[in-house]
């Protein structure tokens, strides 16, 4: 027996039943050949194809609420990807439910990010003529822009999980379910830390029958969610918030968008930023031959639209700026010699 059949057998007796195990998963859009594959399960080897691609590491570079914040300590997609990771993996362990699915979808969910956040997501929808959704590009970002055009060929499981993290539809899996409130847990409480940082609010701003049921600081926070949708959703049999909880993390989302989201200093840059990404589609779709060489197949099996719009949505926030900088602003002159 081999170390990935050990753990797949391992999963069996420790597992929720529910759970989403190794050695049932429903594939892979391309079958592989598990014969070299001796040491990690399938859901294993997904999150690692994930840490390792280029779409991840450009995480790093994008911005999370705040554009290009002055400060080292703001969120990026990058350090809000870890902390729904993290907040994942606890609530999946303690549910016995598979951590190691629960982890890939998690560093997967936000690859399809755009520069500049909701703000080029929002310039991208209006050169597209249609809305453009960053849970929609994560999934191609796996399926197809990878590896030169081959994608990382991931289990249903977590491709379906990483469709699924936002929208009407909720994902099939437990673990799926568990990501996606690990999410929703993970960006309005960092998105406070971030905004108190920018002096936007104070912990006193956040109304007091917010603060009473989920408490008056970050940890608090963090801590009555995750204990709640453990304690409930292993009473109920699904991935569950209280009703009490549940309610005071629809009103606090509330609060955050009439007070951060769209609070006119935190979003000051956006129009400009907008308006960047506007230009630099107009430019690509004009100049193809711009593109760089990588891009330059896929258009004529999807076009130039949607291949300028997989480039462009990328891009990190600094990659953008220096490509506009690059084709728009005039350089100094000097001698040459």
């Amino acid at each position: 027996m081999t170390i990935r059949e050990q753990l797949e057998h391992l999963e069996h007796r420790r597992l929720n039943p529910r759970a989403a195990f190794s050695d049932q998963t429903r594939g892979r859009p391309n079958a592989e050949d598990l014969q070299d594959e001796d040491m990690r399960t399938c859901y294993q080897r997904d999150a690692d194809r994930i840490v390792h691609s280029k779409s991840f590491r450009r995480l790093m570079h994008k911005t999370q609420v705040f554009l290009c914040p002055e400060g080292d300590h703001y969120r990026t997609r990058m350090t809000h990807t870890v902390e729904v990771s993290r907040i994942a993996r606890t609530i999946t362990r303690t549910l016995g439910l598979n951590e190691d699915l629960a982890e890939a979808i998690a560093l997967g969910h936000d690859l399809g990010h755009t520069p500049f956040g909701h703000a080029g997501e929002a310039a991208l929808s209006d050169v597209m003529g249609k809305p453009f959704r960053h849970n929609e590009q994560s999934l191609r970002v796996v399926d197809i822009l990878e590896r030169d055009g081959s994608g990382l060929n991931l289990t249903y499981e977590v491709r379906e999980g990483i469709l699924m993290h936002t929208g009407e539809s909720w994902p099939q899996t437990l673990e799926g379910k568990v990501v996606r409130r690990s999410d929703q847990i993970a960006y309005v409480n960092h998105d406070i830390d971030d905004a108190i940082r920018a002096g936007i609010l104070t912990d006193e701003d956040i109304p007091k029958q917010i603060t009473q049921v989920l408490g008056s600081n970050h940890s608090d926070r963090i801590d009555t969610l995750v204990c709640d949708a453990i304690n409930t959703s292993r009473e109920a049999g699904e991935i569950l918030l209280s009703p009490k909880v549940d309610k005071a993390l629809k009103d606090l989302r509330a609060f955050m968008f009439e007070n951060v989201y769209r609070n006119p200093i935190a979003k000051a840059e956006e129009n400009k930023a907008k308006d960047m990404l506007g230009r630099l589609y107009e430019y690509y779709y004009r100049n193809p031959e711009m593109l760089p060489a990588d891009f330059q197949p896929q258009m004529s099996f999807e076009g130039l639209e949607r291949t300028v719009c997989d480039y462009l949505a990328g891009m990190t926030d600094k990659y953008a700026v220096d490509k506009f900088t690059e084709i728009f602003i005039p350089s100094g002159w000097h001698v040459r010699g």
